[in-house]
Order: C-alpha cells, then structure tokens, then sequence
C-alpha cells in the first residue's frame, strides 16, 4: 500500500463508500494518502418528504470530513438512484473524467456480486474506466451472497470508531439495520479475525498494479 499515494472512492449512493471502507479510508489519510470520494446519487427521491433535497449531500460532506478527506475531492453526481442502468453510458463518461483529472493509483468500488442494480452500473463501469490502475471491490454484505476475502486492510480501533461516527451523520438513514454501530464492530471483528488482528475490511481484488 505505500506505493498508492491516490486513491478514488466509488461510492454508488452516498454513504456506500464509508460503510464498504470507511476505516480504511481513515487509515490511509492518516497516513498522508490523496483520498477522492465520488458519489453518483444524492438519492433525493428516497428521502422522506419532509426533509430537504440536499440532505445526503450535507451528511456526506460531515461523514467524509470526519474520515478525513478534503471537501475539495468530493465529486457529487445525481443520477436517480435505481435508474443507473438507464445511464450506464453517462456515468462511464463521468469515470473516464475522474480517471482524467485524478489519475487514481488505487479504485475502490462495490463488489462483483453487488446485486443492487446501480452498484452493478458502477462496478462494471469501473471494469472499463479504471482498467489500467488497481482495482478492488469493499464489502456491503446485505447486498451479495458471495464475497472473495482476496485482501485484507487492518485498521485500528480508533478507525472503526471514526467510521462508526461518520455513519452517525447519516441521521437521515439511522433506521437502517447496516447503520448500527454494533453491526459494523462485528463485521470488522470478523475480518479482523481472518487477518490475524482485531479489526479489519475485506477486499475482492479485480486489477493490482505496483
């Protein structure tokens, strides 16, 4: 991993990058990493009517600058959400962008098997934008039934904790069961074990390049 000095995060929705690889993102601030974060859906229609349309926008900006990434690298897209596949070409496009202008050395994106329809557009938009630098896919586990622990990153107590906080932000989607606190220690304690150290995330690897 020292030799990644950039790092471009997939996120489908906003929060699916701090839930896949939060303390991982934390971790590699911390040890002075160029992190840019890209969110495709500001998901305005699912939110409940009373709350305004920039809502995930602002919780994002809060989760992210908790973990540790510049405001200046977060790239927001609002492709509606579950209607990826009908911009498939489009959000290639926005990639081929992002590949341009940043010239990631490391891509983390939604698993292979991710069976949400948008992670799907952007896991196998990353195939084809993304082919020449590392590629790996984090783990949403209420999303995919199979899951290849090809990597594992060890992050510190602390990192689960800034990760737990930064999905605290999300007050808007407190309700969901994947957003609990004790969900994401177990799930990290797991990997963790796998990894011979407390806690850990789990990577599929697709494309590594040093």
């Amino acid at each position: 991993m020292n030799l990644t000095k950039k790092i471009l995060i997939l996120a489908p929705h906003t929060d699916d990058g701090e839930l896949g690889c939060g303390a991982t993102i934390n971790r590699m601030a911390a040890e002075g990493k160029q992190i840019h974060y890209a969110a495709f859906s500001l998901c305005e229609t699912s939110l409940p009517a009373n709350l305004p349309s920039d809502t995930l926008e602002k919780e994002c900006s809060e989760a992210t600058s908790i973990l540790g990434i510049d405001p200046g690298r977060l790239y927001f897209f609002n492709f509606p959400v579950r209607q990826f596949p009908a911009y498939r070409q489009d959000i290639l496009d926005e990639m081929v962008k992002l590949n341009r202008n940043i010239k990631p050395d490391l891509v983390l994106t939604p698993s292979a098997n991710d069976r949400h329809q948008d992670h799907e557009v952007i896991h196998q938009e990353a195939r084809r934008a993304f082919k020449r630098c590392s590629l790996a896919g984090y783990e949403l586990p209420w999303n995919h039934d199979q899951f290849r622990t090809d990597l594992f990153i060890r992050t510190s107590e602390e990192q689960i904790e800034n990760k737990i906080r930064a999905l605290v932000s999300y007050r808007s989607q407190s309700f969901r069961d994947y957003m609990q606190p004790e969900f994401i220690r177990s799930l990290a304690s797991v990997r963790g074990l796998q990894a011979n150290t407390r806690f850990a995330e789990a990577f599929e690897i697709y494309n590594w390049i040093i």
